[in-house]
């Protein structure tokens, strides 16, 4: 198993409206726990043989967790099962992506702690962070979706990411800052009426006291954030936390090791992109070259 897979966990508690799927999980979770049991083993032993956390292996055995293909083939492998769990892995991972095509890739968990938390950084080299999308710019991009979103739910997921820009009307208001590749703006997502009122929107933000706003230019021959778009969170009261979603995949990041080398990568990228005035000026520039 990767190094990561240790401390990484894959989504949160599964959404509301997935009762079919959560009921699925748990009739695997329970198959594994007979066979760990069968085997002998305690979920400690179990975790520390195949790699991962004994609290990941406890919440695979209640249903409160998705196990990956890899999680699945070496418990098979380790508890005997006889091909019983590879069997099953393909049937997991369908039921997950039925899930997510119902639901915001955004995890219940991680909306949760960003509409309380002290902190809220994020890097983005695909398209406009959540929090700064105007609707028009959301609408277009769940308009766009592959396989296409039927009309409703396109409507419920713009509601739902207008609503978790409620953060930033709070008072106080959380430490905010954004590094968006330049690449980003450069693409007129939806339109350039639309795109035109997002950068305008960017702009808006970007001016005022408290939320931070840098691009990361095109022409730096040095780019810590290769690896990907991330979001950084500090809840109230508690350590920091770390958020990647990619395709219909989301991971919640809670290890402490791996979540300090992601804010030093972040603080890396920080450094390389345009401060706030010339990012800001940057995108007045944009603006006049249509």
């Amino acid at each position: 198993m990767g190094g990561d897979e240790r401390v990484v966990f894959e989504d949160g508690e599964l959404p509301e409206g997935s009762e079919g799927v959560a009921e699925f999980y748990s009739a695997v979770g329970k198959q594994i726990k007979i066979f760990r049991e069968r085997a002998g083993l305690t979920q400690r032993e179990m975790a520390e043989r195949i790699g991962y956390g004994e609290d990941m292996v406890g919440a695979v055995e209640r249903g409160r967790r998705t196990p990956r293909v890899e999680y699945l083939t070496a418990a098979d492998e380790l508890l005997g099962a006889g091909g019983v769990l590879k069997a099953v892995a393909d049937d997991v991972m369908k039921a997950k992506i039925r899930v997510s095509t119902r639901h915001p890739a955004w995890s219940k968990a991680f909306t949760t702690e960003e509409a309380q938390a002290v902190e809220i950084h994020g890097y983005s080299t695909l398209d406009i962070p959540g929090l700064l999308q105007t609707e028009a710019h959301a609408r277009a991009l769940y308009e766009m979706r592959k396989p296409v979103l039927p009309d409703d739910m396109v409507e419920k997921w713009v509601a739902a990411r207008l609503a978790r820009q409620e953060v930033l009307t709070r008072v106080p208001l959380p430490m905010m800052s954004w590094v968006i590749d330049e690449s980003v703006l450069r693409r007129p997502m939806g339109g350039w009426e639309v795109h035109e009122e997002q950068l305008r929107h960017l702009l808006k933000i970007g001016r005022v006291r408290g939320p931070e706003i840098q691009v990361m230019p095109l022409d730096r021959t040095e780019h810590a954030g290769m690896g990907g778009s991330f979001s950084l969170l500090m809840p109230k009261g508690r350590a920091q936390i770390a958020f990647v979603e990619v395709q219909h995949v989301n991971r919640l990041i809670t290890d402490p090791e791996e979540v300090r080398i992601m804010a030093a990568r972040y603080s890396s990228i920080r450094a390389q992109a345009l401060g706030l005035r010339e990012s800001l000026a940057l995108i007045e520039k944009m603006l006049g070259e249509r």
